[in-house]
């Protein structure tokens, strides 16, 4: 893996050549019209490249449009491919795992058929029918011959999202993954703590992997609605990025890379997301360290809080979700004052002073902070999504675990909490 600053590769001003898009279908082997649009630079003269662009779960977005028009307009053609609307699925992640390999490795045939060199796109979910179609391809043309590599905007590569404590599986399809990779990954994602396992498993099969992590953008930065000023600019940087992991892509040496061997079929795509209940607790009961220093520098460590309830709530002032639990979270401490209850809210990797701010501006928070300032407790306590919460019983041992924004006053949760404190 080789991680990257920011650099400007090669990025031609937009000319001011207009770029015509027009709608395309390409016929399958079935008999289904996979739609994309193709924007072709208005003169002639770009660099012999054609980028085959699919866009996440969330579909093709404005933002994608507009950045495939600026390259056009740079003189680089795009095709963006919409396969959910050529099977009639709807805008879901599960839908993503319903694209067949087919589909995509019938684009990528028509792409390298023009003889230029291509390179696929891939978002979010979309990464999995960019990964698929493209092994499918490998395998039925002897190696990459004219693909080229492939740009991956924080991909979702696991199966779905664990329980705490259950071990997070990856999509089998990405140990069997052997294209050139540029992977650009926002930092407030939790994709970004992942990238220790997707990068070597990416490797091992032979890819080579480069790393552009996006500081102080969160997933979807580009067409975001809650999107923050330094989203809004790298958004408007989208093709510069994208262009950019290309440009590095091309200077590998042609490398002749055959399929690699897929070892399990591939899971049932899991449909919506699963109900947010306090759910007992699956992994080792017996809790990681957890001792950190709070906002004014007093060091919590979990051990001392043996006897009591504890709620461990691993946060981020950039999670929507997190920030939308944390009144319920101070209704339940009030519910339950006076009792053996505590909460430790425990941030991620943020600075004292960007959480210190978070804090002031809503005015007062009722329970603990704690800084994980460099994501350390979050590795040892394997927390996948954020928020994620455990609760911790008298004996110290983790009862109950979730992840998602939950109300945590809500009757039958505060019941559940007090039954608790009278367990031995």
């Amino acid at each position: 893996m080789l991680a990257l600053a920011v650099l400007c590769l090669g990025w031609a001003a937009p000319s001011t050549a207009g770029v015509n898009p027009r709608p395309a279908n390409l016929v399958v082997a079935d008999g289904t019209g996979i739609p994309y649009t193709i924007y072709a630079p208005g003169t002639a003269g770009g660099p012999p490249v054609l980028l085959v662009w699919l866009p996440s779960e969330a579909g093709v977005q404005p933002a994608e449009s507009r950045a495939a028009m600026r390259l056009a307009q740079a003189g680089i053609e795009v095709w963006m491919v919409d396969p959910l609307a050529g099977r009639f699925l709807p805008t879901l992640p599960s839908a993503m795992d319903r694209v067949p390999a087919g589909d995509i490795q019938a684009v990528i045939a028509k792409a390298t058929g023009t003889g230029r060199k291509v390179y696929l796109i891939g978002a979010g979910r979309g990464a999995i029918p960019v990964l698929r179609g493209a092994r499918r391809w490998q395998r039925q043309n002897g190696g990459l011959r004219g693909l080229a590599g492939t740009v991956l905007i924080s991909p979702k590569l696991f199966v779905r999202t664990p329980d705490p404590g259950e071990a997070a599986r990856l999509m089998p399809v990405v140990r069997a993954t052997n294209l050139p990779i540029y992977l650009i990954q926002p930092a407030q994602s939790p994709w970004h703590w992942k990238l220790g396992v997707t990068v070597p498993a990416l490797e091992r099969s032979g890819s080579d992997v480069f790393v552009q992590t996006l500081h102080g953008v969160r997933d979807r930065f580009y067409f975001r609605p809650d999107a923050s000023a330094r989203e809004t600019a790298l958004g408007g940087r989208l093709p510069q990025l994208v262009w950019q992991g290309v440009r590095l892509l091309a200077t590998l040496p042609p490398t002749v890379r055959t399929a690699a061997p897929l070892r399990q079929p591939a899971p049932a795509a899991p449909e919506g997301k699963s109900d947010r209940e306090l759910k007992p607790y699956g992994g080792n009961p017996q809790p990681p360290a957890l001792r950190l220093p709070d906002l004014d520098g007093r060091v919590r460590d979990l051990q001392d809080y043996r006897g009591r309830v504890v709620l461990v709530n691993f946060w981020a002032s950039w999670c929507p979700p997190c920030v939308h639990e944390m009144p319920s979270m101070e209704r339940l401490q009030e519910k339950l004052a006076g009792s053996p209850f505590s909460i430790l809210a425990v941030n991620m990797a943020e600075s004292r002073a960007t959480v210190q701010r978070f804090v002031d501006r809503r005015g007062r928070v009722d329970f603990p902070v704690v800084l994980d300032s460099d994501g350390a407790a979050l590795r040892r306590w394997g927390v996948f999504a954020f928020p994620t919460s455990f609760v911790i019983g008298p004996d110290g041992r983790i009862r109950y675990a979730l992840f998602g924004a939950f109300d945590w006053d809500r009757p039958a949760v505060v019941a559940k909490l007090r039954g608790l404190m009278k367990t031995p």
